[in-house]
């Protein structure tokens, strides 16, 4: 008799930065419900990934640099973008911009990249500062 392997979902969660601000949920919270709702529609999908299936196919996912991917928000002729990392068994979110451009800015994706490196620096630290708070459905 075989015993089945359990497949752990891995989380989402919002990066937390130094002063505690959140800012891919300040984001979320500055929409109006429409398009805060089909934002966290798909920010839920992710919620759905494992070891089995890490990333959501193109065209809701792509890989931007290495590790970091992009989570691709379409609302009619808006395009959001959703930069995010992922550690262990968490997802982390860490940019979310209005995508205005036909190509990423590489300002966007330094942004992105700084946070994780503030998020690796805390999370690696001695005793650890957990910047991270669970993927809401709301915010």
């Amino acid at each position: 008799m075989q015993i089945g392997h359990l497949v752990s979902n891995l989380q989402a969660i919002y990066y937390r930065a130094g002063d505690s601000t959140e800012p891919v949920l300040d984001l979320i919270a500055g929409l109006d419900s429409k398009r805060r709702a089909a934002l966290l529609r798909q920010l839920d999908r992710l919620n759905g990934l494992s070891d089995a299936m890490p990333h959501l196919p193109f065209p809701h996912s792509s890989q931007v640099e290495g590790e970091l991917r992009e989570l691709r928000c379409h609302m009619g002729a808006e395009h959001y973008r959703v930069l995010y990392r992922r550690s262990e068994r968490l997802i982390v979110l860490l940019h979310a911009f209005r995508k205005t451009t036909g190509k990423l800015p590489m300002s966007e994706i330094k942004i992105a990249q700084l946070r994780w490196d503030d998020f690796k620096a805390r999370m690696d630290a001695r005793p650890r500062q957990p910047p991270r708070r669970p993927l809401l459905h709301q915010p």
